[in-house]
């Protein structure tokens, strides 16, 4: 196994600097085998390489450990569900993708490289149908806009409720949106923001930075009574009902979501588990679920929030990035750890808590844009 994962990470090094040719040279080889999978994806393919190019680096990653990649795949098939994938397409991917590597890794590329990418995939495939083959869920649920609320120019809290059959989460978990009004077949993941409840509502915090279709329909277009479409939920930044560990929880901005869920979570059941919640923006008017947050405090004495502004030099608590801040307090070897937020305050906030020598397996992050 060892040898295996080295050839692939090995051959990867030979295309990881071309990905953007990479991703073209898949789809167009994949359309040219089989047209009719043109009409599975968006009109406008930006950005859809890069979510093939982040599952490759994903499974490839975790190969050497089996039960991550078995679990990561057999989830990642669920997933693919929704955008009516078939088996028989997954062979036509294969050798899309086998003469995408080759071609793009030019003559680097050897024997021993692609025997391993097709064992790779042979394997990859093999346990991504067996998770969409146990899964008795719809490929995803229609769900209908309850309520929505604007905070500031570029955030929105919307609630919708999954219609005709019942949806199970746990909370820390996200799933993947689609707007089918505005854009049809294009997907974009998001947290859940609150914890499992049996009237099927889901809370969304979403922010539209820059040009992101679906998280700017989400925040703009989208109003109450609207059709969004959800897919399966994903993901393990979930808690340990096991542990005894008190939670340190680290959220920047919408990160805040899954860090909202797995307190309501907590607050059904924790009496023993002290509980503390950091909570950053840059300024004060950023800091939409604060209210929210001092609500539960006040109801449950376990639970404590500090929040932090970077770029407010009024506002009256710790001024600083998060990550700065939560440097000044602890220890936290002691603790279960949860951070979400952007790739650079995730990446800040796990350099403090290996600074503080928390045992890696303590720590679950979720990430908005890579690390």
């Amino acid at each position: 196994m060892e040898d295996f994962a080295r050839l692939l990470k090995e051959s990867w090094t030979l295309v990881e600097e071309h990905r953007e040719r990479l991703s073209e040279y898949f789809y167009a080889r994949l359309f040219l085998l089989d047209p009719d999978l043109r009409q599975l994806f968006p009109v406008q393919m930006s950005g859809q390489g890069d979510r093939l190019l982040e599952a490759i680096i994903t499974a490839i990653h975790t190969v050497g450990d089996p039960e991550s990649f078995d679990e990561f795949l057999r989830a990642l098939g669920r997933d693919h569900r929704k955008y009516q994938v078939e088996a028989e397409h997954y062979a036509t991917m294969g050798v899309a993708l086998l003469d995408a590597l080759r071609t793009t890794a030019g003559d680097g590329w050897n024997l021993e490289y692609d025997q391993a990418w097709r064992d790779a995939y042979a394997a990859i495939s093999e346990k991504m149908l067996a998770g969409a083959a146990a899964d008795d869920n719809p490929p995803y649920w229609h769900a209908e806009v309850l309520t929505h609320e604007r905070h500031g120019a570029d955030t929105a809290v919307l609630t919708v409720r999954a219609l005709q059959h019942p949806m199970s989460w746990k909370a820390g978990q996200y799933v993947s949106v689609e707007v089918p009004r505005h854009h049809p077949r294009v997907w974009r993941t998001y947290s859940v923001a609150n914890a499992p409840n049996e009237e099927n509502v889901l809370e969304f915090h979403v922010r539209s930075a820059g040009a992101g279709w679906v998280s700017g329909a989400l925040v703009r277009r989208v109003k109450p009574g609207d059709l969004l479409r959800l897919a399966a939920p994903m993901g393990s930044m979930t808690l340990d009902r096991t542990s005894e560990r008190d939670i340190l929880c680290v959220a920047g901005g919408v990160g805040l979501a899954p860090i909202k869920a797995l307190v309501e979570e907590l607050a059904t059941y924790n009496r023993t588990r002290w509980v503390h919640v950091f909570y950053g923006a840059r300024r004060e008017a950023d800091l939409y679920g604060l209210a929210g947050l001092r609500e539960l405090v006040a109801a449950h004495p376990w639970l404590s929030v500090t929040p932090a502004c970077s770029e407010d030099p009024d506002f009256d608590g710790e001024q600083g990035d998060i990550a700065d801040v939560l440097g000044r307090y602890g220890p936290w070897t002691a603790h279960d750890c949860y951070v979400s937020g952007s790739a650079p305050m995730v990446r800040s906030t796990l350099r403090v808590l290996a600074a503080d020598d928390v045992p890696p397996p303590h720590i679950r992050y979720d990430t908005f844009g890579d690390l």
